[in-house]
């Protein structure tokens, strides 16, 4: 009767996995997917992102942040240390929809920079903890594997509740960076009314997978627990 309870649990630990990996994946995809549509649709008044990113960040008193190109695709990025605008090469040179949702973005980040957005801050000062727990885990990963799967589980849990707590902040930091870069997309007349929708749908694929990483997180979160409550038993 125990074996079938067991046989049971396993399958439910390897459903959750299942289902965090899938559903990560289909905001992979979605965001993928709105990022080659957005892409081929040029926005009405043909300004590249750098433009656009450049225009939102002079009307908000932010002259001192600079807009750079990175390599790679959706490597987009705000630096609040060095007060930078990383934005890639076809969203720094593109005119289409994508280029100034994402420029848009990348500059909402700066103005809650500049504000002091509460959750940014929080963020921020959780970097250096999310990384150096992470850091380690993989040397106490090790360590655990010698004294037991038992260890590894605990490790493993730790981890991830270090992980989720970041994605907590960071879903709110990035929604919010969203809504300013609508707002000021449209306050500053970069689109028109017939792009807001189109606009709209981009940033909302993008904050989709930060809610899908979470999700994620979270079942991962509990199939560990489930399995080291079985060691137990």
């Amino acid at each position: 009767m125990s074996y079938v309870t067991l046989g049971y649990e396993n399958i439910f630990t390897i459903l959750l996995a299942i289902i965090g990996f899938v559903i990560v994946l289909v905001a992979q995809i979605h965001i993928h997917s709105a990022y080659m549509k957005s892409k081929v649709i040029t926005s009405k008044k043909r300004i590249t992102g750098q433009e656009v990113a450049r225009k939102i960040l002079d009307q908000n008193g932010l002259e001192n942040v600079y807009v750079v190109e990175v390599k790679g695709m959706l490597t987009d990025h705000y630096d609040p240390n060095r007060k930078v605008v990383r934005l890639s090469t076809d969203i720094f040179h593109g005119t289409s929809i994508a280029s100034v949702s994402v420029a848009a973005h990348e500059c909402g980040h700066a103005i809650q920079d500049k504000e002091n957005y509460y959750f940014m801050r929080i963020r921020s000062a959780l970097v250096p903890f999310v990384n150096f727990v992470s850091y380690l885990g993989y040397f106490a990963i090790i360590i655990s594997l010698l004294a037991g799967v038992t260890g590894y589980l605990m490790i493993g849990i730790l981890i991830l509740l270090a992980t989720i707590l970041f994605q907590l902040i960071t879903l709110p930091v990035e929604l919010d960076a969203s809504s300013r870069a609508k707002v000021q997309l449209e306050k500053l007349q970069l689109i028109d009314f017939e792009e807001q929708e189109d606009v709209k749908n981009m940033l909302k694929a993008a904050a989709m997978t930060y809610v899908a990483s979470l999700v994620s997180s979270i079942l991962n979160l509990l199939r560990l627990i489930l399995m080291f409550q079985n060691r137990d038993d």
